[in-house]
């Protein structure tokens, strides 16, 4: 499987209306966790990966996929869920990073990875003000994929996506 996912476009829009149960701002088409929708001889194979091994919406994220397949008359619709190759915040789309930003969640950066990885102090862009004077509260924020950060511009906390 490559990085691109392998969604027809008449599929495009019935996953657009499944939004991630934790980011509702988020499709899973946003987020890239669908891989692939396949037909089969007996109906349509949908293959995601999840976000991380553990997450809990991965459960919710199914039955709406089958939910909605199922609502636009693709009644044999299996969900198949693959951990190779991982998930990546690689694989958010730009409007995804976006959509995260005007709803107060910093999107990833990859240079504060690397850097946590190296044990250094980080900082994260704050998407209410963009001020860059901004510390880490708590490893995590509301939800396990996310850091509690508190920007000192403007004073707000904000949730940060972590980066995979």
């Amino acid at each position: 499987m490559s990085d691109t996912p392998d969604i027809a476009n008449k599929y495009i829009e019935i996953l657009e209306k499944v939004r991630d149960p934790e980011i509702p701002v988020l499709s899973v088409l946003d987020m890239g966790v669908v891989r692939k929708v396949e037909e089969t001889a007996t109906g349509l194979e949908v293959t995601i990966t999840p976000t991380y091994s553990g997450c809990p919406a991965m459960d919710t994220i199914e039955e709406d996929i089958l939910h909605q397949f199922k609502a636009h008359g693709f009644k044999g619709t299996k969900v198949k869920t693959v951990l190779y190759p991982p998930w990546t915040t690689d694989w958010f789309s730009e409007e995804a990073k976006e959509k995260l930003r005007k709803t107060g969640i910093a999107p990833p950066d990859h240079s504060i990875s690397k850097a946590d990885l190296m044990g250094k102090d980080t900082t994260a862009t704050c998407p209410r003000c963009n001020s860059k004077d901004t510390s880490r509260i708590s490893e995590f924020g509301s939800t396990a994929c996310k850091a509690l950060y508190k920007c000192h511009a403007c004073g707000d906390p904000f949730d940060y996506f972590k980066c995979i």
